[in-house]
């Protein structure tokens, strides 16, 4: 879990413009996703003014302070100036006006401006600072993009994870994570899954070691986070267990208290457990979009029997 994130990280993240701000003012942390539009602080009502959140000021903030004498505008401006609050963010590519300046220079406190809409601005701030300061928990593991959906592959130690992840690489699918992967909650049913930094683009292949995903394979073959929508277990091959024909065992397994869909493959010699996730990966996302195929088979089977009942 990241519990803090510095404004400069911040800056980085979201390409945005420093109008003013030290080396200090860019390591003040941010420790809340929460976004704070200051309309009524504008007006002198500073009874519930959220001071340890990032400043948002919209076109129509910047209006109504343009409207302002400027002592008032200072004043007010110097009042939202607190020990904790991170930046001042400008929307829009809006002009900063000279008492903002001073009131932020006197405190220490960055002024950040970004060309992009208010709206989407919020958005593009609440998502990064959300996903960077949400808690983490990792996961053994290897986190697959296949065909646009986030698939993990779990299962034994040595079974093969890997080494179905690179196979999967070189059929054109991206690595996510590999060995481990940190998850966090976007929200109530999304799970996303990272590399630690210290994996990205690693995977390791007994009997090799370890390499370098995107140096070999290219940029094309990463890919930073994915959703995870889909976990396959691999497990080995026994005779005398029964396994799922039809595919009509609907599995879940609970990961960061998300439940995520979960399918077991029996792994055994002259099995090609790559294409096999490739199937399983098309076949979940036709049954999200309406079609199952387990389904299709019981009515056919359901007709058959009433056809030959009848006849």
């Amino acid at each position: 879990m990241a519990e803090v994130v510095k404004v400069s990280e911040l800056v980085q993240a979201l390409g945005l413009e420093v109008v003013t701000g030290d080396e200090e003012a860019l390591n003040r942390n941010i420790t809340t996703g929460d976004i704070s539009r200051p309309g009524l602080e504008l007006t002198g009502y500073f009874n519930y003014y959220s001071h340890n959140r990032v400043q948002l000021f919209g076109s129509k903030e910047i209006t109504f302070a343009e409207k302002m004498m400027a002592e008032e505008r200072l004043m007010v401006i110097r009042r939202m100036c607190s020990e904790d609050t991170p930046a001042f963010i400008i929307s829009r590519g809006l002009e900063v006006s000279s008492e903002m300046l001073q009131a932020c220079e006197e405190h220490g406190i960055a002024i950040l401006r970004s060309k992009i809409s208010t709206s989407r601005l919020m958005g593009e701030l609440s998502s990064y600072l959300e996903g960077q300061l949400a808690p983490r928990t990792n996961v053994h593991g290897v986190l697959v993009d296949v065909y646009g959906l986030g698939v993990l592959i779990q299962g034994d130690s040595g079974i093969g994870k890997s080494e179905t992840a690179l196979e999967l690489i070189q059929r054109g699918h991206r690595l996510i994570a590999d060995d481990r992967v940190d998850i966090y909650k976007q929200d109530e049913l999304t799970l996303i899954g990272e590399p630690p930094r210290i994996l990205e683009h690693l995977i390791e292949i007994r009997g090799i070691g370890i390499i370098d995903v995107m140096t070999l394979f290219g940029a094309s073959a990463v890919r930073g986070s994915m959703e995870v929508q889909l976990v396959v277990y691999l497990e080995n091959w026994s005779k005398d267990k029964k396994y799922d024909r039809l595919g009509s065992a609907d599995e879940v397994v609970q990961l960061g208290e998300v439940d995520i869909p979960q399918i077991k493959i029996p792994v055994k010699t002259g099995r090609n457990v790559a294409i096999i996730i490739e199937v399983a990966a098309m076949n979940f996302r036709a049954k999200t979009m309406g079609y199952d195929a387990t389904l299709e088979f019981e009515n056919r089977l359901t007709r058959l029997i009433e056809e030959n009942s009848e006849n």
